[in-house]
């Protein structure tokens, strides 16, 4: 992501009335120190709680728990696309997410990546985007 400099960032910034705005346009040009601190930062942002973001992305409540709290090292980029779906993460979002997991971006080339892509711009929750994977033969998220 980070695709602007520093300097064209701060103008951006200065120029913004509402940091709400600022936030949600520039999130994928934001440094977040860890994992957990980035999840955290979207709960926020999103009115979200970890009890409701788990139970959507179909996690085992102690296993999403560990990634959320930043004990859980190296989580598969299934269950981090599982919690960017739960926490109805956009594209960028996700993106960024996948990226500071250190795990490959969604790339729309690969037919199983699109599909993803799709069911997250379409806010799908896990289920509907399984049923779509398997109606195309492609591995589950889970």
């Amino acid at each position: 992501m980070m695709d602007k400099s520093t300097g064209e960032l701060m103008e951006i910034l200065k120029s913004e009335k509402k940091y709400e705005v600022f936030f949600s346009n520039q999130v994928g040009e934001l440094f977040f120190g860890s994992v957990s601190q980035y999840l955290e930062t979207m709960m926020r942002n999103k009115n979200l709680n970890k009890s409701d973001v788990i139970k959507r992305s179909n996690l085992d409540k102690n296993y999403a728990y560990q990634i959320f709290n930043g004990t859980k090292k190296n989580p598969s980029r299934n269950k981090m696309l599982m919690i960017a779906i739960g926490m109805e993460l956009n594209i960028e979002e996700t993106q960024t997410l996948l990226k500071m997991s250190e795990l490959t971006e969604l790339y729309v080339r690969m037919p199983r990546d699109s599909i993803i892509i799709h069911c997250i711009n379409m806010k799908k929750n896990i289920i509907e985007t399984n049923e779509i994977l398997n109606d195309y033969k492609q591995e589950l998220l889970e």
